[in-house]
């Protein structure tokens, strides 16, 4: 019998990367034309956001409940009803995209009873920028990689740029003194896109994927500028 510390990641893996990437192949087909839908509307988004950056917090809470749509979307329609078939971890991942949505959409709510603006500073610029990759990058990425854009990861229909948008959005999420209930649901909504990043990140090199180590490193450059930036925020 094969003892258990010779097995390598790779060994449990259950699909090859041929499958996987056809897998986002099958799956924009079967939902067009929403990954472009997607694209144009969170584009649009990135827009008016910026253009009231520094006013109201309307664009931040509708930003906030159509994250929280999208995160609802990939639970359903990629994890449980595609990605379940070749991975027996996609119904939990799916559960854990659910819980993520119903934390989206508390931070949106608890923020109704307040003035709330988009974060500033090196904050603004790193969740700007991590949403901008998330939804103008990341369909390039693989065709800079070599892959049909039909095989394209789209943000708000793949799991990867939704998580990575979602770090941005969460950075972008905070102004003044935050409300303790706020506080704590902002906190909360943090873990699940972070280990995301690091289970997808893993899953992308067992299969000598070229990009497995960009999402733990745009994980951990949100929860860097997150964590340096806490208490200025808290004392804003």
């Amino acid at each position: 019998m094969t003892e258990w510390w010779t097995y390598r990641l790779s060994d449990f893996l259950m699909f090859s990367a041929r499958t996987y990437r056809r897998l986002f192949e099958l799956y924009n087909a079967d939902v067009w034309p929403l990954p472009v839908l997607a694209c144009i509307g969170a584009a649009l988004w990135i827009g008016i956001a910026w253009r009231h950056r520094r006013v109201s917090a309307q664009p931040a809470r509708v930003g906030l409940a159509v994250l929280a749509a999208a995160w609802l979307w990939v639970a359903w329609a990629f994890h449980f009803e595609r990605y379940a078939m070749v991975n027996t971890a996609a119904p939990w991942f799916a559960a854990a995209f659910v819980l993520e949505a119903l934390l989206l959409v508390a931070v949106a709510w608890a923020g109704l009873h307040g003035r709330t603006s988009l974060a500033c500073g090196g904050r603004l610029g790193v969740g700007f920028g991590l949403l901008a990759l998330a939804i103008l990058g990341y369909p390039g990425l693989g065709v800079w990689l070599g892959r049909p854009l039909a095989q394209a990861e789209v943000f708000g229909i793949a799991p990867d740029p939704t998580a990575v948008g979602t770090l941005g959005m969460l950075l972008l999420t905070v102004s003044g003194r935050l409300s303790p209930a706020r506080r704590r649901f902002i906190a909360a909504a943090w873990p699940i896109p972070l280990l995301w990043c690091g289970i997808s990140g893993a899953t992308l090199w067992t299969m000598d994927a070229p990009e497995a180590a960009l999402l733990p490193a745009l994980a951990g450059i949100a929860a860097a500028v997150a964590i340096g930036t806490r208490r200025s925020n808290d004392a804003a």
